[in-house]
């Protein structure tokens, strides 16, 4: 089996790409490390984010395992105007997957970018892979495998949070999917 671990970044202090972790979420990045530790990580990758890379700056230093960091798992972009009705705007985008606000992305478009790396996750040799994003994306990755997964469960999303991806290595199609962090 191959498992990725797809977490969701700690506590930040904003939404911009800069934004720092709190201090509450400095110490959940060490919960995290801690919550890892035994799993034997083989690789790490981080959308290059602060909030994201430094919610598994701890794990790579435990483990001693540079963090790839990658463009594609940067949070999905809704729209480059301010929306005053984000929410529901949001809320649209995952009712209609191909609806695109104004210097934004569609939820397939994310979706598509944010599959992409696990794709070629999937194609290299490491059987334990942990990957951090940010909630809206991470909602959309899972949503690709599992359609039941939408607006409602994006809400419910934690920071921190975590599922495992279990692929069975044969054919990487068979998947089962499970909140691990509690």
């Amino acid at each position: 089996m191959k498992y990725i671990y797809l977490v969701r970044h700690c506590k930040a202090i904003g939404q911009e790409p800069r934004a720092p972790l709190t201090d509450e979420g400095i110490q959940q990045s060490k919960r995290l490390a801690e919550f890892f530790e035994e799993m034997s990580i083989q690789r790490i990758y981080s959308s290059p984010y602060i909030r994201a890379y430094d919610t598994v700056k701890p794990l790579s230093n435990i483990l001693n395992i540079i963090i790839n960091t990658d463009e594609r798992l940067i949070e999905r972009v809704l729209s480059t105007n301010e929306l005053d009705d984000w929410l529901n705007k949001l809320h649209e985008t995952y009712i209609n997957i191909d609806l695109k606000y104004e210097g934004g992305e569609s939820s397939r478009e994310a979706m598509s970018r944010g599959v992409s790396v696990i794709n070629e996750i999937l194609s290299k040799a490491e059987s334990n892979v942990v990957i951090v994003t940010h909630g809206a994306l991470m909602s959309l990755i899972l949503r690709y495998y599992n359609n039941d997964f939408g607006f409602e469960e994006w809400k419910k999303l934690s920071n921190p949070d975590v599922y495992r991806l279990e692929f069975n290595q044969i054919d990487n199609k068979e998947i089962k999917i499970e909140r691990i962090w509690k």
